[in-house]
């Protein structure tokens, strides 16, 4: 199975435990909670931790830091060479 349809099920599994949490909350306030707290952590702590790794491979991570370099490039900048360095 691909890592992206195990982030789409995750993501769904999330969403679902938080609806159903908040479904159940008058008639059970504990037990909701932990429906809810339990579809959080798994959006959270789960699919996008895995989101992030999947969708960063194979990029270079200094081209997304800001660095002088990357900052002149943004800019437009050339850097200027005095004759002295």
């Amino acid at each position: 199975m691909k890592l992206k349809y195990i982030i789409v099920l995750i993501v769904l599994l999330s969403f679902g435990l938080i609806i159903y949490g908040f479904s159940i909350k008058k008639d059970d306030p504990l037990k909701a909670n932990k429906f809810i707290g339990s579809g959080t952590v798994g959006l959270f702590f789960v699919a996008m931790p895995l989101f992030l790794i999947k969708e960063s491979k194979g990029k270079n991570m200094k081209d997304y830091m800001l660095t002088h370099e990357n900052i002149k490039k943004m800019q437009g900048k050339k850097d200027k060479n005095t004759e002295n360095q």
